[in-house]
């Protein structure tokens, strides 16, 4: 797992900027990667930033995003800050709540 998966790019539509909070790298968190990872390739393709921050070796950081389970995944931009917790493997709950429109 990266620490940062960048693919943001000048294409038509804004950029999405997730941060993925884990604790190590247990099986659910490694699941919540690859889900995240999976699914803005396929809708978000070219206008996304993954961030992973492991609250095992900065757990400071937990504080910033209010962050009280693992994985969490907060979408700090587009606007507003919207927060999902879980593997990320519902794709349909995923999209909903991160207000994603699904590519036709």
């Amino acid at each position: 797992m990266n620490d940062t998966e960048n693919t943001a790019g000048e294409e038509n539509g804004e950029e999405w900027v997730l941060r993925l909070y884990v604790a190590g790298q247990t099986p659910k968190s490694l699941a919540a990667f690859a889900n995240l990872k999976r699914l803005c390739e396929e809708h978000l393709a070219g206008r996304y930033t993954i961030e992973v921050i492991d609250l095992l070796e900065h757990p400071q950081l937990a504080r910033g995003d209010q962050i009280f389970a693992v994985p969490t995944l907060v979408r700090r931009l587009p606007p507003p800050l919207r927060k999902i917790i879980g593997d990320l493997s519902n794709t349909e709950k995923v999209l909903v709540g991160l207000d994603v429109r699904p590519r036709s």
